[in-house]
């Protein structure tokens, strides 16, 4: 089954495909469609909120079965005001580029001691029609805690720009280090689980009809 992705970011779809690698669902980017739509804002509270606001405009954009993922970022210790919660990119009014975001952050960690302990929450919208549609947001997609730090290394792929600032809390490793990845099994099999689910659940939803 074709499922278009809802993100310009190759990095997220490279990392979507791999996830959803074996299964017979093919994952096709907007950047690989002959007239992409513009992307739309995202103005909601939570990361299910901006991943089904996300979800929706592309649908009807395309017209086509649609996903959207989005994350929010908790930081420990920093100020609720200052949390950058599902506006992780979006800082004062400004979109921040890849170095600009790894700066922003690396300096926060800095604030906090040299490190500080952090997680995402992440959450899923895929929707088939107006009228079938299936969410998810729960901790089997959002990975475990990390430590953020104010060292940086040099940065390996586009769109992850903090990976090269995030330290596995277990063995010490950047995400960006040699022979580690970040890419928990957990969350993997998570996002496989609820993709594999939705579209079998839209098969006998099909037959049924």
């Amino acid at each position: 089954m074709e499922l278009i992705y809802g993100t310009t970011n190759q990095g997220k779809l490279n990392l979507m495909k791999d996830y959803l690698s074996g299964t017979e669902i093919e994952i096709i980017g907007l950047n690989e469609l002959s007239q992409p739509p513009g992307e739309p804002g995202e103005c909601g509270r939570t990361p299910l909120e901006n991943a089904r606001g996300k979800a929706e405009y592309y649908f009807h954009a395309l017209d086509r079965p649609v996903f959207s993922c989005d994350s929010g970022l908790i930081i420990e210790g920093l100020p609720e005001e200052e949390q950058p919660g599902v506006h992780v990119r979006r800082r004062d009014g400004k979109v921040l580029t890849d170095a600009e975001m790894t700066k922003y952050y690396a300096d926060i960690a800095s604030r906090l001691g040299g490190k500080c302990r952090a997680h995402y929450h992440n959450a899923i919208c895929l929707i088939f029609s107006g009228a079938e549609r299936y969410e998810y947001d729960g901790k089997d997609i959002s990975g475990e805690s990390f430590y953020l730090v104010d060292r940086a290394k040099p940065q390996k792929e586009k769109g992850f720009p903090l990976d090269c600032i995030s330290v596995d809390m277990k063995t010490g490793l950047y995400f960006v280090d040699e022979g580690y990845s970040s890419r928990a099994e957990e969350k993997k099999q998570g996002f496989r689980r609820f993709m594999e689910r939705a579209v079998e659940m839209h098969r006998c939803k099909d037959t049924s009809e």
